[in-house]
């Protein structure tokens, strides 16, 4: 028998392409893993990047806590540094933009996509 992943388990990792703040969030995002991934991007914003991109292309399920976050990180960020999302798919990018999300986040399919599109 094989053990199956915790269904509450997230990663979110912060790194850096250039002048970008990268956050890669893997799993699942829901009102206990959102504080790693709120914790992910304020340290991604610390080295004050003229851009940030969340990429969920990994998340198998995003609760409106992780979109609380996200749109929480857009506001803080203010006209300080541009802030992206990475989604495609049923389980990130339709509830984004069922909620209206994408109306105050700029989103893309693509991580590729965001990179092209935020560098300066």
């Amino acid at each position: 028998m094989t053990s199956q992943p915790d269904p509450a388990s997230c990663s979110a990792e912060e790194s850096r392409v250039g002048d970008i703040g990268l956050v890669t969030v893997t799993g699942t995002v829901d009102m206990l893993t959102a504080p790693k991934l709120e914790e992910a991007i304020n340290s991604a914003v610390k080295s004050s990047p003229a851009a940030v991109v969340v990429d969920l292309s990994a998340v198998e399920f995003l609760a409106s806590a992780g979109m609380g976050v996200l749109v929480a990180a857009r506001e803080q960020l203010g006209d300080a540094a541009r802030f992206a999302v990475v989604a495609d798919g049923p389980a990130t990018s339709r509830p984004l933009k069922l909620v209206g999300i994408t109306e105050v986040v700029e989103l893309f399919a693509t991580l590729d996509e965001a990179l092209a599109a935020l560098k300066t």
